[in-house]
């Protein structure tokens, strides 16, 4: 878990960083920044909570349920209209649209 939260945080601060077109940009790095600082566990940026509870996906029903609500978090939120329209989410992957990161998909549900 800890070296999967050092690498897609350094690698959304990257990409955050690099996308000037993002109108919420210095917002995200200052937010990652401010809560780097309030941690003597960090160098300089946190994106992740500290703690964890890591909780078990024992079927493909629940997983889907869980990848579901994350994407959908963007749409609750009012940022966009459909899950894949937000740039940051690995939606966009799961419509055929290119993503910020490489992810390995999740096998699709069999009806």
């Amino acid at each position: 878990m800890r070296d999967m939260k050092k690498h897609t945080s350094t690698a959304l601060k990257k990409a955050i960083q690099n996308h000037y077109g993002e109108s919420r940009r210095e917002w995200l790095l200052g937010m990652m920044e401010t809560a780097g600082k309030s941690n003597s566990q960090n160098l300089n940026f946190q994106l992740w909570q500290q703690d964890n509870h890591p909780i078990a996906l024992p079927t493909h029903k629940i997983l889907h349920q869980k990848l579901d609500y994350i994407h959908n978090n963007a749409v609750e939120a009012g940022i966009v209209d459909k899950p894949e329209e937000y740039l940051y989410s690995s939606a966009r992957d799961y419509y055929g649209f290119p993503g910020l990161l490489e992810i390995n998909l999740v096998e699709p549900m069999v009806q």
